[in-house]
């Protein structure tokens, strides 16, 4: 696949249609996804299993670690191993290009804890300034 290139110098240019900054927070921009890596990336290199997996998420319901791990198993960070047993057992590991994810992930999970703060009170203010004027 390639990639448009940026005119005004080497790298990837965000305002190309196919640049990948464009498409990855599609793919793993949802709180449950980043959620279910982190603690795939907890249990490394050990695999996790499914029904684990879903109590390790506070707040998650049963359905959701299931539509969630479909695209990263899909993209190539999560494997899935299937034990045939009644029910069948299902465990779940980051693969190496998860793992690179992860340590992406705890960056901006450590600016979120930085600057939230700072987002929420320009929110409030935004919405003052609004129901003033």
């Amino acid at each position: 696949m390639h990639w448009h290139r940026s005119l005004e110098g080497p790298g990837l240019t965000l305002f190309a249609p196919r640049c990948p900054t464009r498409h990855l927070p599609d793919r793993i921009g949802t709180k449950w996804t980043s959620m279910a890596v982190k603690t795939r990336a907890n249990a490394a290199p050990d695999e996790v299993r499914f029904a684990e997996l879903g109590r390790r998420m506070p707040g998650v319901s049963q359905k959701m670690p299931s539509v969630t791990l479909r695209s990263p198993t899909r993209d190539g960070l999560v494997a899935r191993r299937v034990e045939p047993a009644v029910p069948p057992r299902v465990f779940y590991r980051l693969t190496g290009l998860g793992l690179s994810l992860e340590a992406a992930l705890a960056g901006l999970r450590t600016w979120a804890e930085e600057h939230m703060a700072e987002i929420d009170r320009a929110n409030e203010a935004a919405a003052r300034e609004a129901d003033e004027g």
